[in-house]
């Protein structure tokens, strides 16, 4: 009788999610953003949810929760219901590299259910037009005649850009002093108002003010020359043979979220991501879309994981 009561139980548990799932979406979606406004994560968020917003035929409001290299906007999605209300944008530096940074995370990634890689994300060097360089080889030659007087900033210590910098002063053997600010936004105002000398930037965040010439693109830092910037060099082939580091952008939800919501919403955003339109307007803000099933989305952050763990140790970046 109890193996009875209990199998009804089970079924009638799958049922109501069921249920649910099929009534999907009835309620306005939080899609939380662990980063201030302005940033690249601000603006893929605010050009891809009107459109989920269309698509699903409810709300969709943007969340902004910064702070903490995006770890507390993360936390605040994993501990939300998994009903399907709650989306989340995830970030290289928050899911691949803060594990390996932070000696006390407040999430694991089991605490995810993974719904779409979004997109691939080429940093870019941009400094203040007051700064007297055109070239990588030019940056080096300042940074090294004025050791610790040039400064970079970042959305946070331990954030991707952060390491990006890292590895470049490593790899240059140049002394450029590391500024973090709460987000990619709050950065690229500080370097438009000439508060700091550079910094490695998600193209998003900089690149109406680069073609307005109010900052200058020296470089961008991955293999090859970046969409948005085809005219770009790379950092390697300026001078740094070697130097490559390349972000990305993707969407959860929190553990346990209804199999066919994630199903639904990773079909809404693939033809989000593939609209010719769509897909020319996120490569014109810096981002190459990627798009593809949830367990690729899981596989990418799995394997980003285990790269920067060796990275980060020998970089010696660490945050309590």
């Amino acid at each position: 009788m109890k193996l009875l009561n209990a199998a009804m139980a089970v079924m009638l548990a799958a049922g109501a999610a069921g249920a649910g799932a099929q009534g999907y979406p009835g309620k306005t979606i939080r899609f939380i953003v662990p980063w201030p406004p302005g940033g690249g994560a601000d603006v893929l968020s605010r050009i891809v949810s009107p459109k989920l917003a269309e698509a699903l035929g409810q709300q969709v409001v943007i969340d902004n929760r910064g702070g903490a290299a995006g770890n507390i906007g993360a936390e605040l999605a994993a501990k939300s219901p998994p009903d399907g209300y709650t989306i989340v944008f995830a970030y290289a530096g928050t899911h691949a590299i803060n594990p390996s940074i932070y000696s006390k995370m407040p999430f694991k990634e089991s605490d995810f259910a993974p719904i779409i890689w979004t997109a691939e994300v080429p940093q870019v060097l941009v400094v203040h037009p007051s700064l007297p360089v055109k070239t990588v080889k030019e940056v080096i030659a300042l940074a090294k005649a004025k050791p610790d007087q040039l400064t970079y900033g970042s959305s946070g210590s331990g954030a991707m850009n952060h390491l990006t910098g890292a590895l470049f002063t490593e790899m240059t053997k140049t002394k450029i002093v590391h500024v973090p600010y709460k987000g990619g936004g709050p950065a690229a105002i500080a370097l438009l108002s000439g508060e700091i000398s550079m910094i490695f930037g998600e193209p998003a965040s900089v690149v109406q003010q680069i073609k307005a010439g109010k900052l200058r693109a020296i470089a961008v830092t991955s293999a090859k020359h970046a969409l948005a910037l085809p005219d770009l060099p790379t950092v390697a082939e300026s001078g740094v043979p070697g130097y490559e580091v390349t972000s990305w952008n993707a969407i959860l939800a929190p553990a346990g979220t209804p199999k066919d919501i994630i199903t639904r919403l990773n079909a809404e955003f693939n033809k989000i991501i593939a609209a010719p339109d769509m897909r020319q307007r996120l490569i014109d803000n810096g981002f190459e879309p990627v798009g593809g099933t949830p367990e690729k989305c899981g596989e990418k952050i799995r394997a980003e994981i285990a790269k920067w763990a060796p990275v980060v140790k020998a970089a010696g970046v660490k945050v309590d």
